[in-house]
């Protein structure tokens, strides 16, 4: 199975990269957020630096492309290998295939690409009839930019987009809606400090945890870790609530069907609440006619303005692939776009990237399954 997508890959233009199993674990506790923090497998280097098993290869296939210059040079990889996630009632080595471009700043033109290309390995393997859901993040995020709401609420909000749940949660704390939460009471007197001067709070608080002889806290600052307190302070108060926003963002994340039928309904949307939503709605368009381009019915498929991808790194256009009649507990297919991460790993500047991945274990009991 893994040679066949492979070899679908490769003839893609695509080539093969193996990073090392073992990654530095600051990188991912930094980048990839709280998903994958509670799920990786730790261990020390003889010198004392933490290391991981990798949890992903998107991280570790950018790592090594910034090894040589430009960063934002085109290069196209695929890759297959086992990741490792602790996950409840399952093993812990996933094997996995995957591709990453890195570098077309055409980026619609490049999503449609990837995303046929996704559908072009499955058929080789004999699944033709995926479900496909796509998302973007990058219309959430304009969003809550045009609600004007306070920093830390955009920044929580966001960080939580794709966990539905726990974002419902938050708009709802968000809006005032006296959501109980006993996280200000646990918080203590961090939530007193809520409305203080910023930075004089942030000084007790750093001061305090210096007292404590905390001075980092898995590759947080004492500085980072007292931010993260005040701001989960801010959060459990309410500050900043306004429930004209949280109504707003509800009409947004309902949106969901068929793709230029939600095309519609978010320019709606969009002139409804007096949001300047055009850069990313023509995005959005050009995308839908660079998927149809490359021969996959843009209609087939569903959107779903509440859909994002867990991990922190993804920045727009988002999808997974579902086999249909098969009950798994997750995606066969899943990928999306992440400008930023090659720059938050070191290049001098943003490099627009798209890639996906496939989880070969479930793609195995697809196939099985059929046969």
């Amino acid at each position: 199975m893994a040679a066949t997508a492979l070899a679908r890959l490769q003839a893609a233009g695509h080539t093969r990269i193996d990073p090392p199993i073992l990654q530095p674990a600051d990188t991912f506790l930094d980048l990839v957020g709280e998903d994958i923090r509670r799920r990786l497998f730790l261990t020390n280097g003889a010198d004392g630096p933490e290391l991981c098993l990798r949890p992903d290869f998107t991280i570790p296939v950018c790592r090594q492309h910034l090894e040589s210059e430009p960063a934002n040079r085109r290069d196209d990889y695929c890759y297959a290998g086992p990741v490792f996630r602790q996950r409840p009632g399952g093993i812990g080595e996933i094997p996995q295939v995957g591709a990453e471009s890195l570098g077309r700043s055409d980026r619609e033109q490049a999503d449609a690409a990837m995303l046929a290309l996704a559908t072009g390995v499955l058929a080789d393997l004999g699944i033709t009839d995926p479900v496909i859901r796509i998302g973007d993040e990058t219309l959430f995020t304009a969003v809550l930019a045009g609600l004007n709401l306070p920093v830390v609420w955009q920044r929580r909000l966001r960080g939580l987009f794709g966990e539905t749940a726990r974002l419902d949660a938050a708009i709802a704390r968000m809006g005032g809606e006296g959501v109980q939460d006993d996280s200000a009471t646990r918080l203590g007197f961090l939530a007193a400090l809520d409305g203080a001067n910023h930075e004089a709070a942030q000084q007790v608080v750093t001061d305090l945890l210096s007292i404590a002889g905390i001075t980092a806290v898995a590759g947080r600052s004492a500085s980072e870790i007292a931010e993260r307190f005040l701001e989960q302070a801010a959060l459990a108060n309410g500050s900043g609530a306004n429930a004209g926003a949280a109504a707003t963002l509800r009409d947004y994340l309902a949106i969901k069907g068929q793709p230029d039928v939600a095309l519609g309904e978010l320019k709606a949307f969009a002139s409804r609440h007096g949001l300047d939503l055009s850069g990313p709605l023509a995005a959005f368009e050009a995308r839908l006619a660079a998927i149809n381009a490359h021969g996959l019915a843009a209609s087939r498929m569903q959107f779903a303005a509440d859909f994002g991808r867990r991990l922190d790194y993804y920045t727009g256009f988002v999808f997974e692939m579902t086999a249909a009649g098969h009950d798994l507990p997750g995606q066969i297919v899943g990928g999306g776009r992440y400008d930023k991460l090659l720059r938050l790993l070191g290049a001098p500047h943003e490099v627009p990237a798209v890639g996906f991945s496939l989880w070969l274990d479930r793609l195995q009991t697809v196939v099985e399954a059929r046969a």
